[in-house]
């Protein structure tokens, strides 16, 4: 049985920056529309959190019982693929992260009385299910960053926006663009550490199709379009929100590491700094709102 080490290790931590950031991203953008509602911003960070836990075990598992995974592989520990727990205890814990984010999904709804946001809900937990699930998993088609995008950006933070401020407006879109765009920096980080690992079991991941110069590219692409993004919400509400670029300090870093070709472990620390700069780039934005 793996060890309560093991299954913290197995959810990932490093990428909870994503979830965090986007919501309190999503609170950055209501700031201007002048109303919060606690209740429901609170509830939409328990959806994110355990949104983003449940696909780190949901992807454990079905990456696991594909033989994706093995013991060898660079990065954080996969419970199954290492033989740490058994598939079915995985998989177990990743419903009941759906189901805990369902729970307070429906809390907001409740709240809010937007009985809709029920569809928005199941979206999301089909598509953390069939990143790497059922027969034909969009992970391994390569539009795992298309997806990203949409649930962790747009998605996410117009919806943290919407029911905790009613509204949403410009500014909130360009905001969510700026949080997609960096969360597929995340996964664009990660799937280049694998990159090797995915080709000989035939995960064919955007990196995959793209290969190590198109992806480290494209990683360079995605962070300088979103601090553009940053520049463009502080020219619609506040120069203020010029904070949210505290990120470029995390992100010397990761750039340095794609630029010289760097991999393995310096890849992790790319990982990890990229979320880290995300979750800069949301204090930064939630404290320009407030000050201006």
């Amino acid at each position: 049985m793996a060890t309560f080490g093991q299954w913290v290790e197995g959810a990932r931590l490093r990428t909870l920056p994503i979830a965090i950031s986007s919501v309190i991203g999503g609170w950055a953008a209501a700031v201007p529309l002048g109303r919060f509602s606690p209740a429901p911003a609170v509830l939409a960070m328990v959806v994110a959190l355990a949104l983003v836990v449940g696909v780190n075990f949901s992807n454990d598992y079905s990456d696991g019982i594909r033989g994706s995974d093995g013991a060898d592989r660079v990065g954080p520990l996969r419970l199954v693929g290492s033989g740490a727990a058994e598939p079915g205890r995985v998989r177990a814990a990743a419903f009941g992260c759906f189901g805990l984010a369902g729970l307070a999904g429906l809390a907001i709804v409740i709240i809010t009385g937007q009985w809709w946001l029920l569809a928005v809900g199941v979206a999301c937990v089909l598509a953390a299910w069939f990143y790497t699930g059922g027969k034909h998993p969009y992970g391994y088609a390569g539009l795992g960053e298309i997806f990203v995008f949409i649930f962790f950006g747009l998605v996410a933070v117009c919806g943290t926006t919407f029911v905790t401020a009613g509204a949403v407006d410009p500014p909130v879109v360009v905001t969510s663009v700026v949080f997609g765009l960096l969360a597929c920096g995340v996964l664009v980080a990660n799937n280049l550490r694998d990159i090797d690992g995915d080709r000989i079991s035939g995960k064919r991941t955007l990196a995959t199709r793209l290969g190590h110069t198109g992806t480290r590219v494209l990683y360079v692409t995605l962070v300088v379009l979103a601090a553009a993004g940053v520049v463009a919400v502080a020219a619609m509400t506040t120069w203020w929100a010029l904070l949210g670029l505290a990120m470029a300090v995390f992100m010397v870093g990761p750039v340095r590491a794609m630029v010289t070709g760097a991999s393995g472990m310096v890849l992790v620390r790319a990982l990890r700094d990229t979320g880290f700069a995300e979750l800069a780039c949301a204090l930064g934005l939630l404290a320009g709102a407030l000050l201006g």
